[in-house]
């Protein structure tokens, strides 16, 4: 246990369950949960902090799954108004790391500023998506990036330009304590009822191929070179699957099988255990290593 904290003008929360704030709606508590009131109150907690307590960020818990025994030290949200903004200026668009993808897209085509329109497609935040270079339909983050501003884990103001992530696949090498407060995008000047077409194409084929609507994670294996990992997961007989370890079982979406789904009352242990599980039958059957895209977090129990 902690024996102390920081004093914060946001809200801090001890023991506080963590599985309302996932899309898979599963996981044990935090040790604390913080929600700091803005970048200030973020950044002289983390200065006040022991260094030597673990700090995890989770955002709207689109693509992560936390684990049954809860997550130790302090996990940091950005929720509210201080860090969903968004700005546009030119052909420039800024935009809060609290602010939701589709928000952005959806901005970026108000100002008649082209490029973002694939953002509406990914149901995360900014500061998910410049930590993983977000993309799809063709695009990533990278693509449209100009820079971004966060606090270190002891505090400090950074500021990180494009070329500063080394952005490929799925992946950044800025360092992985930064805690990410905002960040800049160029677009292309536009149409804005030619933008906002793009976009509504690109919810619609979300909606019609996706399992929006269940209790889901978003992708659970980046693809292989050469390979999607939707079609792996199918040959290997998992589309439909269901799969218990510990709880009431999950499966793989039948309308998209990169997909996984809480059915009912699968526990974290379900959910982590049958991605382990299609991972080691693709491996074994078709000789393809699968990498997980969603992020795990915590203990097991």
């Amino acid at each position: 246990m902690i024996d102390s904290f920081p004093d914060v003008r946001g809200k801090l929360l001890l023991n506080e369950p963590l599985g309302p704030f996932t899309w898979f709606r599963v996981g044990g508590n935090a040790d604390a949960l913080f929600i700091p009131a803005d970048a200030d109150d973020l950044a002289d907690f983390l200065k006040a902090l022991d260094p030597a307590v673990p700090v995890t960020v989770l955002g709207v818990g689109s693509n992560i799954i936390v684990r049954d025994g809860g997550v130790e030290g302090v996990v940091i949200r950005l929720a509210g108004r201080p860090f969903a903004g968004i700005t546009t200026e030119g052909d420039t668009i800024t935009a809060g790391a609290g602010a939701l993808d589709s928000m952005v897209a959806k901005a970026s085509a108000k100002a008649g500023l082209a490029g973002l329109e694939f953002y509406a497609g990914i149901p995360g935040t900014i500061g998910g998506a410049l930590t993983m270079n977000a993309g799809c339909y063709g695009a990533e983050t990278k693509d449209i990036l100009v820079s971004a501003r966060g606090v270190t884990r002891a505090g400090e103001r950074v500021e990180y330009a494009l070329a500063d992530f080394g952005y490929t696949y799925r992946h950044s090498e800025a360092p992985a304590d930064i805690i990410w407060i905002e960040a800049t995008y160029r677009g292309t000047p536009d149409d804005p009822e030619v933008v906002a077409a793009r976009i509504a194409e690109i919810t619609s084929r979300r909606e019609q191929t996706q399992p929006i609507r269940e209790k889901t994670g978003g992708s659970t294996f980046k693809n292989p070179p050469g390979h999607s990992s939707w079609k792996l997961v199918d040959e290997a007989g998992w589309r439909g699957k269901l799969f218990r370890a510990t709880g009431g079982g999950a499966m793989f979406s039948e309308l998209h099988s990169n997909f996984m789904i809480n059915p009912g009352e699968a526990t974290a242990a379900d959910i982590e255990g049958l991605g382990d599980a299609v991972r080691a039958d693709v491996q074994s059957k078709l000789n393809v290593n699968l990498e997980w895209e969603i992020k795990r977090i915590g203990r097991p129990l």
